[in-house]
């Protein structure tokens, strides 16, 4: 009985020292281990204590076991409560400190180049039209000079529908329901919109986005289409951009002409993207045929226009520097973080 009042002692001086988790354990498998506690030793030496004093010395051994299960119980209890008292102060908010702000949201670079067109025309007097995006082939194709054999008319560029429906290719077919929906000129609007194509890769989307633009009125010459086009780009780029026009052939134009602009990269120098000529295509532009006056009930003899188009995409490609028309429309928040908000945006 003296060895368990000393054990006892000892016992009581090692649970004073447990301060955490990894001595608790340590303590628990000493005392109670299956194999090496003490208290198993001391159960397994009942049966070499002398007869007498075997039944005095089991009861001390019962009594140790039970302390030393309690003691065990009430540390933990107390270990448990300072763990989540650690974990609550460590989870704590500071009220003191600086809240996280959430993340505002940004519009899509190809929204905020639309817009920012949109305004540059309305300062200009024009306005915004609009017009279905699903179109017939009157007023896709026929309607704008497209003979019956041109390619554009192919499977292999537009994306037909049932019932003689197609996805139109261009927004083009807005200007042409603004002159038939127009009792007379003049006319200046701009048509903005998703346009489709049978074509997929690097710099090229089956939907991508146009804005044209129409001007009909009297006396309007080849010099207002080019005097209007340098006002547009020069606030849209910068205003040392250059333009030239150069001829070319669309069917609902004549004369036609693609317009370059000096490079936005290398600002005219000559770099790899302009392919060292300084120069950069941006758009196609061109006098309204008379014929396509003349069907949408506008008097050629009298009136006159010019139109154009660009891509929304390749713009916001050359604004943004994206190397990859998918980047656009893969929805990459990096990206979109990237594209400041304007102020009123």
């Amino acid at each position: 009985m003296h060895n368990l009042d000393d054990l006892t002692a000892r016992f009581e001086a090692e649970a004073a020292a447990v301060t955490d988790r990894a001595a608790w354990e340590a303590l628990r498998v000493a005392w109670t281990g299956r194999k090496q506690g003490l208290l198993r030793s001391l159960e397994t030496e009942i049966k070499n204590v002398p007869p007498e004093e075997r039944r005095s010395f089991g009861a001390g051994v019962n009594t140790l076991k039970l302390r030393v299960e309690e003691r065990l119980a009430e540390l933990d209890q107390q270990l448990a409560q300072a763990e989540i008292a650690a974990a609550r102060a460590a989870s704590r908010l500071d009220v003191t400190l600086p809240g996280k702000g959430l993340g505002l949201g940004s519009l899509h670079p190809v929204t905020l180049v639309a817009q920012e067109i949109e305004e540059i025309f309305k300062s200009l007097g024009y306005s915004v039209a609009e017009g279905p995006e699903v179109e017939d082939d009157y007023h896709n194709f026929e309607a704008l000079n497209f003979p019956q054999d041109h390619p554009a008319r192919d499977t292999q560029d537009t994306l037909f529908l049932e019932n003689g429906l197609l996805l139109r290719t261009h927004t083009s077919p807005v200007q042409i329901r603004t002159m038939l929906g127009r009792q007379q000129p003049p006319i200046r609007v701009i048509c903005p919109g998703r346009v489709y194509r049978n074509d997929n890769d690097l710099r090229h989307s089956p939907m991508f986005h146009q804005v044209e633009g129409l001007a009909v009125g009297e006396g309007i010459s080849l010099a207002d289409l080019k005097g209007t086009l340098e006002a547009f780009l020069k606030r849209l780029f910068s205003p040392g951009t250059a333009i030239r026009m150069r001829p070319s052939f669309f069917p609902f134009t004549e004369p036609s002409a693609e317009v370059d602009i000096t490079c936005p990269f290398c600002a005219g120098g000559g770099c790899a993207v302009c392919s060292q000529t300084g120069w950069m295509e941006i758009l196609g532009s061109g006098m309204v045929d008379p014929r396509v006056l003349a069907g949408c009930g506008i008097d050629p003899e009298r009136y006159s226009g010019f139109a154009f188009g660009l891509g929304l995409d390749r713009v916001a490609m050359i604004r943004y520097g994206f190397d990859n028309i998918r980047m656009l429309f893969e929805n990459d928040e990096r990206v979109l973080r990237q594209i400041p908000l304007r102020q009123g945006g």
